[in-house]
């Protein structure tokens, strides 16, 4: 990761080995994909341009493009990543586009995208206000952006139950406790400071609805 892109994004960059031992794990919860897929892409009809800002393992995006005839895109900040889902997206048949880029400096025109997703990965970003300038930037009048991610004050006994369905392995799943105790949850967003910063960049309507462990934030230009 260059330092550019290292200032962009907090903690340790995923590439490499980091960002391939991500994709093992997440692999794992599959289901999960092809649920959201399945919500996000009734949504839209055929045709609609989609993307997704930081999609790692490019797993949403690829059920997505299982389900209808979306022109999906992937930002994010690693190549590992990108060059990891761009190999997942051909092994599955499927076309997605994945770039390498800059959540707060987006490589897109104005008004490309009808619906952009980011899961799992606002938290992380070092510049989340002008991330999600960028974002509201990138969508078309009316179009729909939905981030989902982990909430601040979610109880550890609540993450521990998440992280015993995921079907890891004894290591791995110590590992990812440690992970979301030390690191995950410390960057994660309370819902108030959600809704906060939502509320200075200007979209036309926002909400923030919580669960067991996180939120979804929906937000249109």
């Amino acid at each position: 990761m260059t330092a550019s892109a290292q200032e962009a994004y907090k903690g340790m960059g995923m590439e490499g080995p980091v960002a391939r031992w991500y994709e093992k794990n997440t692999r794992k919860d599959m289901e999960e994909f092809r649920r959201v897929a399945g919500r996000l892409g009734s949504l839209l009809p055929d045709g609609g341009d989609v993307l997704e800002v930081a999609p790692g393992p490019g797993f949403l995006a690829i059920e997505m493009a299982r389900g209808g005839e979306l022109r999906l895109t992937g930002l994010d900040i690693s190549k590992t990543f990108v060059d990891l889902a761009s190999k997942n997206a051909a092994q599955a048949g499927v076309r997605v586009e994945f770039r390498a880029g800059n959540a707060s400096e987006m490589p897109f025109a104005e008004n490309s995208f009808d619906l952009l997703v980011c899961r799992a990965a606002f938290k992380n970003f070092s510049e989340p206000e002008k991330a999600l300038r960028e974002m509201r930037r990138v969508l078309r009048p009316g179009g729909t952006g939905v981030i989902i991610d982990l909430r601040r004050d979610t109880p550890m006994p609540e993450i521990q139950r998440h992280i015993d369905h995921m079907g890891l392995s004894p290591w791995n799943r110590w590992v990812t406790m440690l992970t979301f105790r030390f690191m995950l949850l410390k960057r994660a967003y309370t819902k108030h400071e959600l809704e906060k910063m939502l509320d200075g960049i200007g979209f036309a309507k926002t909400a923030v609805r919580t669960d067991e462990i996180g939120m979804e934030a929906w937000f249109e230009k």
